[in-house]
């Protein structure tokens, strides 16, 4: 802990943290941002970052406090951005306003612009400290982080099994296996996603639409407007052109990309879809997966979320590209009959087993949920 920050100073920075919260199924692919100015030990102004293209929280904060700005400290849980994008820099807003004290929780993880905003207001004569709560302004913009500094989106798989580690019976038959409970919580995962990945495999079989269904949210349909609630765009890997037209996934209007290694014109997709050609992975008949996650990446999709069979997960797994499982697992046992999990026949030793770190383990109604994190 940094111990020039006093109590207060971590309790405003926390509270603009519980701000930024608010933006996490709305925001991206721009950073959850929150930010509280406090005039004499009061707030006086408070704001997240809601939609891309919309005011900063900064903006927010600012336009509540009106004149009580001046002689305000600001704190932000990431450093002002000091650029002229879609709206002028928050960096220029907070000079303007009169505040003397900036105190943000991180600085910009972009290492163009890293320091800028800081440098901005110093230059203003407005004082400015960092690294106050930073590890849990992180948390909230993981995905930002890494493709910031990576160039490549956050990666979570989700999975869901029985107690022994099965997805289906061998026939098929998964419905349901998870509670609606668990189901539900997936949509919060969908929601808080720039992308959902899946195969057409998945999509085929479970007749899937792979969106971000408004009457399974739960409680957050009292948080959040439905307009709010931003649909992922659906990404399809389909090497061998299967995908139709006619299909009950088409009649969603959220965007989509079909990934392919060859694009044959004998369809005509609605105005919605987008093709994209890509190559085999080396040595491979199959699509190169990381290439499908640089396209994404140069869409600016931060967070990515693989919703998909045990052929297409494990592959994703076995060439170091996930960062995260999500695994729900029911209290049921089908036997050894039934689909396993993922398929990795790479992995032929101990030694070569894929090794994770248990991030939170919790209950979702009645099913097992473990979140672990990759250590690649």
């Amino acid at each position: 802990m940094n111990t020039s920050f006093s109590h207060s100073d971590h309790q405003f920075m926390a509270q603009a943290i519980r701000l930024a919260e608010h933006g996490l199924y709305t925001t991206s692919p721009n950073p959850r941002v929150g930010c509280v100015l406090v005039n004499n030990g009061k707030v006086v102004g408070e704001g997240y970052h809601v939609k891309a293209g919309e005011a900063h929280a900064e903006v927010h904060a600012i336009k509540m406090a009106g004149k009580l700005a001046k002689g305000a400290t600001a704190y932000v849980t990431l450093e002002p951005c000091s650029h002229f994008g879609r709206t002028p820099p928050c960096a220029k807003g907070l000079i303007d306003s009169g505040v003397v004290k900036v105190i943000s929780a991180m600085v910009d993880p972009n290492p163009q612009v890293s320091g800028r905003g800081l440098a901005m207001l110093e230059e203003a004569g407005i004082e400015t400290q960092s690294g106050l709560l930073e590890e849990d302004a992180k948390l909230l913009n993981v995905g930002f982080i890494k493709l910031m500094t990576s160039g490549f989106p956050y990666v979570r798989c989700k999975l869901a099994s029985s107690l022994d580690g099965k997805t289906a019976m061998e026939n098929g038959e998964s419905k349901w296996i998870t509670s609606p409970d668990a189901r539900q919580d997936v949509q919060k995962l969908r929601a808080k996603s720039c992308a959902v990945i899946s195969g057409v495999d998945s999509i085929l079989a479970d007749n899937a639409r792979m969106t971000v269904r408004w009457s399974e949210l739960g409680a957050l349909k009292d948080t959040y407007l439905k307009d709010n609630i931003r649909q992922p765009v659906r990404v399809i890997i389909d090497s061998r052109n299967r995908l139709t037209p006619d299909i009950a996934f088409f009649s969603e209007t959220s965007p989509v990309i079909i990934m392919r290694t060859s694009i044959e014109n004998i369809h005509q997709w609605p105005h919605f879809v987008e093709e994209v050609k890509l190559p085999f992975a080396k040595d491979s008949q199959y699509i190169d997966l990381k290439a499908v996650l640089k396209v994404l990446a140069n869409k600016g999709f931060n967070d990515v979320l693989i919703e998909s069979g045990m052929s297409l997960a494990g592959a994703f797994i076995e060439q170091n590209l996930v960062d995260e499982l999500v695994l729900y697992q029911a209290p049921k046992l089908l036997g050894h009959q039934g689909k396993g999990l993922v398929l990795m026949p790479s992995i032929e030793k101990l030694s070569q087993a894929n090794n994770l770190t248990f991030s939170d383990i919790a209950l979702v109604g009645g099913d097992l949920k473990i979140t672990a994190l990759f250590n690649n």
